[in-house]
């Protein structure tokens, strides 16, 4: 299990921020608690679990390859939710649900060798989440309930 320490140095304070606000507008969308703790707590354990490889050496150089362009595919994903929240009338579901379904098949490829099953089944239940049409429609509605949650990510 990760430590401490590699917890608070993978998660910076810009991070746990952002993983607060995802928290936020998870449990107000899905008026869940315990899904959104599941989410939540999938997403840190993935988060987690690939730095660790990552630190460990653990990745061959196609995998290292691989996470580059994943990196830069988490890159685009996030300069497009931000432009999609600053342009009003620009957000396309199907953008953003593109992107993440890109980065989840990279992550899967990426983890393949190195862990489980149920780690597999985690990355689809954050992606599933996040990449959900109607979850991304209720967030980039403009008179929603969610505008102010976008603003703090």
């Amino acid at each position: 299990m990760a430590s401490k320490s590699i917890t608070t140095t993978t998660i910076d304070d810009t991070s746990s921020e952002a993983l607060d606000e995802l928290c936020r507008v998870t449990e107000e969308y899905t008026q869940n608690k315990k899904e959104t703790e599941k989410i939540i707590k999938n997403l840190i354990k993935t988060v987690i679990k690939l730095a660790i490889l990552y630190r460990n050496n653990q990745f061959n150089r196609e995998e290292l390859t691989l996470m580059e362009k994943f990196k830069k595919k988490v890159h685009q994903l996030a300069m497009t939710v931000v432009s999609f929240h600053q342009v009003d009338y620009t957000y396309h579901w199907n953008v953003v649900s593109k992107l993440l379904n890109e980065c989840r098949e990279m992550l899967h490829q990426i983890i393949q060798h190195h862990l489980t099953v149920e780690s597999h089944r985690w990355v689809n239940n954050v992606f599933d989440h996040f990449s959900n049409c109607e979850f991304l429609a209720a967030l980039y509605n403009l008179f929603g309930n969610f505008k102010p949650h976008l603003q703090k990510l």
